[in-house]
């Protein structure tokens, strides 16, 4: 009996030692093939740019080919939908945004669950600004605020339900406490729209995610009067924060991110991770997201679950504060 005892055990000690070395191995292994990155929105968007930056430094890292398609619709539920049902095996990746985050509070027949999705990595963050047409005779946000409150404005966005018109309307009722009636939202088929409007006088203003709305705050063919972050943005360094006119704790923006199925197994995701975030630190990488407005997040899967808890915590409280669902 003891030599079958001792059999068993021995067995069981080489089953263990051998699921322990089998989760490194498969990781190391990983991908074995070609990886869909399905993009939430529309080639040239923020998530479009970002992801197949990130697609092109994985390729060249992993040898093996990361096949972006565009997916977009349903501010980004669409894809999100897909990739939450598709195998959890490491092989169809998500890139979205905030909207994601919002999404789980505002979207009541969205099709999948928090838990349906996994983060792997975040990859870069920009705040929202707030700018108008240089022709606009409010100098800065606090002038702006100002005549707000007699009278009424027009501001253009991406769309409805987007992060930034959410934060815009959370930003002008809770913080600014303007009257609902002078605050008119104008949304627009994305930001390309929103801006050529502010251009052309038609909108007074416009809120969007800072990157599109940079050559024209260089060019001075639009004013940005506030980035809604804690700090200024080097992209644009004489845009001051909402804090510094007066709106202190305001903070509104996008950031881009990698997800895959929910039970994507933890050594898959730890080498992504770790992946995504060495070849973001490339100063190629860095520099890109620099002159477009970003900033890079670079978190281990840890923190990375952290972050995300924390931003639907926060995006369900804008959208609980505006009232807004779809």
């Amino acid at each position: 009996m003891s030599v079958l005892l001792n059999a068993i055990r021995a067995l069981a000690a080489s089953a263990f030692i051998a699921a322990g070395l089998a989760a490194p191995a498969g990781a190391q292994s990983y991908p074995s093939q070609n990886v869909n990155v399905m993009v939430a929105f529309p080639a040239g968007g923020l998530a479009d740019i970002i992801g197949r930056l990130v697609a092109s430094k994985l390729e060249a890292r992993l040898k093996h080919s990361f096949v972006v398609e565009n997916r977009g619709g349903a501010g980004g539920n669409i894809a999100a939908k897909a990739v939450a049902g598709a195998a959890p095996d490491g092989y169809t990746l998500l890139v979205t945004t905030s909207g994601l985050a919002a999404n789980l509070t505002a979207s009541k027949n969205r099709g999948f669950e928090q838990g349906d999705l996994r983060p792997v990595a975040f990859v870069a963050i920009s705040p929202d600004v707030l700018a108008v047409n240089p022709a606009n005779p409010a100098k800065d946000l606090k002038e702006f605020v100002a005549n707000a409150r007699t009278k009424s404005f027009s501001y253009g966005s991406a769309g409805v339900g987007t992060g930034p018109q959410i934060g815009a309307e959370y930003f002008f009722k809770e913080a600014a406490k303007l009257p609902a009636a002078n605050v008119v939202h104008v949304p627009f088929q994305g930001g390309a729209p929103a801006i050529t409007a502010v251009l052309g006088n038609h909108v007074d203003a416009l809120v969007l995610t800072l990157p599109p709305t940079v050559p024209q705050i260089r060019q001075g063919k639009m004013r940005g009067l506030g980035v809604a972050s804690e700090t200024r943005n080097s992209a644009i360094p004489d845009v001051p924060t909402y804090g510094e006119m007066g709106f202190p704790g305001v903070y509104s923006g996008s950031w881009v991110a990698v997800f895959a199925p929910g039970k994507t197994a933890d050594a898959v995701v730890t080498r992504l991770n770790a992946e995504i975030n060495t070849v973001m630190k490339e100063p190629d990488a860095l520099e890109k997201l620099k002159q477009s407005g970003f900033d890079p997040l670079v978190k281990n899967p840890a923190e990375t679950d952290a972050y995300y808890k924390s931003e639907v915590a926060s995006w369900a409280k804008m959208v609980t504060a505006v009232g807004f669902s779809n």
